[in-house]
């Protein structure tokens, strides 16, 4: 790739330097490529930073083979400009239409590459509806699972379901005492347990029934244990249609209940290796820098959820042999996380794995409040969700009133379902970010429905084209054209880049940026009316970019559409 052989060229002409940083200016009058590596370097050799670069300039024109560079300028305060040929960029073009659909894997053997990670998201509870909470943790993580597969990982989508709790006590004993009906669904679930919980407040003695229930839950009651599966199932059906709404998929989907038998084993492992210890009648491990312990079983005997994660972390990295583990849950979760992770050191229950909280803010209302309906209640993400499919059929009706019905309404799901995803995943998942529907479903600007019709554009040139027939790089040569080149290049540093900081947006703007740069091309540039031998160069260019265009939308989730 470009930019790693530009990499090469500067550490032979730099011995001195351990970190060497390369990034693409926004303006062409900056060069294809920038580097302020002597900036860097000028404390320690004792020179000022434009005496470096100006050395760095030349040791580079003369450490790289002739025809590679066009000109390397450095320029105040200490920049190294560099410029690449026409004829290095037209090169770099064959190994990018060559590869295909495979454009941004890595080029490494698979067994040089092949690692194990475990990415874990979404994690609804069971017998409650999704709500919009489960949306970021969702698509975030299956966008990471997918990226990271792209890369050549093994990985392993799993959703860590909550699927055991008091909370079982309070439905069991509620669908109890309404007589146990057979036909039960989601809604009736979420009914049951508020109104129960509403009247415990008003009457403790119903909290004492509910305690006794998960007591015999907890203790394999067969009735109870029937019951709860049955609430199981009526949720995992539930959880399947909004997964299938979304195009997200697992590999695991194991709950708390997974792991109970193994808690008492946990707990008694750290107690006997000295890391945890008795306080207050409950069992907890001290961990250092924070005030307050881990508590990993309660005085009443409970165990709570770090007790399990201790237990889900040893199934993944003993089970599953997982290099590293990912945890993509809301930023309110960070304490957890930090004392679990030293936990688990401690516990030798992970040794040289990587352990990683990606955090994430909340979803906001326009008006920048938490997002929920005017009763103060969680908004149903199947509702939010059928609310963009509709929105996104009202545009797709004004636009394209001649389709069929169903060719309408299948845009309108990949639009609508895809404007909610890339408007999460084009903004930095740290943020709390705001729920605008006109910006979402806006055919402008950064947006899914954008980069959906920007591909479904170029689709429709080169239908017009026909068969990309063979081609002559050197007629690749218009300035905009080279842009585009430099642009693809750069689409497997984007992917490489993710596995390593977790930011999908990363993506988004890339798509983005590459998007415009196509535009800009074909504004500049004849392509279908131009001769033979450059409409051929031209519609192989247009390809290469529509297929990076709809990999990389398809890695974030997104369908791409042929037509809109």
């Amino acid at each position: 790739m470009m930019r790693k052989n530009i990499e090469e060229y500067l550490r032979s002409a730099i011995s001195d330097a351990q970190i060497i940083e390369i990034t693409i200016p926004e303006h062409a009058q900056f060069g294809h490529f920038s580097t302020n590596v002597a900036l860097r370097l000028a404390k320690a050799r004792g020179k000022s930073p434009m005496e470096v670069a100006e050395d760095i300039a030349e040791k580079l024109r003369s450490a790289t083979p002739e025809g590679f560079f066009e000109k390397i300028e450095a320029v105040s305060p200490g920049f190294v400009n560099i410029w690449l040929t026409a004829e290095a960029i037209q090169a770099s073009f064959k190994e990018i239409y060559e590869t295909g659909e495979n454009w941004g894997r890595p080029m490494h053997e698979a067994a040089e590459r092949l690692k194990t990670v475990v990415v874990d998201y979404s994690a609804p509870n069971i017998a409650k509806p999704m709500g919009v909470g489960h949306l970021r943790s969702t698509v975030i993580g299956q966008a990471l699972y997918n990226i990271f597969k792209f890369n050549g990982w093994n990985a392993i989508g799993d959703n860590h379901l909550g699927d055991w709790g008091k909370q079982f006590g309070v439905l069991i004993a509620a669908y109890k005492e309404d007589g146990m009906p057979e036909e039960v669904t989601i809604d009736y679930l979420m009914k049951l347990y508020v109104g129960f919980s509403g009247r415990m407040k008003e009457d403790p003695t119903l909290g004492e029934v509910a305690r006794k229930e998960v007591k015999k839950l907890q203790d394999g009651d067969e009735e109870n244990l029937a019951i709860w599966r049955k609430f199981y199932d009526v949720s995992l059906a539930e959880f399947d249609r909004m997964y299938a709404l979304l195009n997200v998929s697992f590999d695991h989907v194991q709950g708390e209940s997974f792991y109970n038998e193994q808690l008492p084993g946990i707990v008694e492992e750290a107690l006997t290796k000295g890391i945890a210890k008795e306080s207050e009648g409950a069992i907890v491990i001290p961990i250092e820098g924070y005030e307050a312990p881990m508590i990993i079983r309660k005085s009443d005997g409970a165990y709570l959820y770090p007790t399990t994660d201790l237990a889900t972390l040893r199934h993944r990295v003993s089970d599953l042999n997982a290099d590293r583990i990912v945890y993509v849950v809301g930023n309110e979760q960070s304490l957890h996380f930090e004392q679990l992770f030293k936990a688990a050191k401690k516990l030798e229950i992970v040794d040289d794995q990587t352990l990683v909280h990606v955090k994430f803010g909340l979803m906001l209302g326009e008006d920048m409040k938490k997002f929920s309906t005017r009763a103060g209640k969680t908004v149903s993400l199947f509702d939010l969700l059928q609310e963009a499919i509709l929105r996104a059929r009202k545009v797709v009706d004004e636009k394209q009133p001649d389709m069929s019905e169903e060719e309408r309404q299948q845009i309108a799901e990949a639009v609508g379902l895809g404007a909610v995803k890339y408007n999460d995943l084009s903004q930095n998942r740290q943020s709390d970010i705001a729920f605008n529907w006109d910006r979402m479903l806006s055919f402008e600007g950064n947006s899914g429905p954008y980069l959906q019709y920007a591909y479904a554009r170029l689709k429709s040139i080169l239908r017009k084209g026909e068969k990309v027939a063979a081609f002559n790089v050197d007629m690749l040569k218009d300035e905009s054209e080279l842009q585009v080149i430099l642009r693809l290049q750069e689409f497997p540093e984007v992917i490489e880049g993710i596995t390593k900081n977790y930011f999908p947006h990363h993506l988004s703007d890339y798509l983005y940026v590459l998007a415009k740069d196509v535009n800009t091309m074909y504004q500049a540039v004849q392509i279908l009316k131009a001769d033979e031998a450059e409409r051929n160069a031209r519609l192989a260019l247009i390809a290469a970019a529509a297929q990076t265009l709809k990999t990389g939308l398809e890695l974030l989730g997104l369908k791409t559409l042929e037509q809109m």
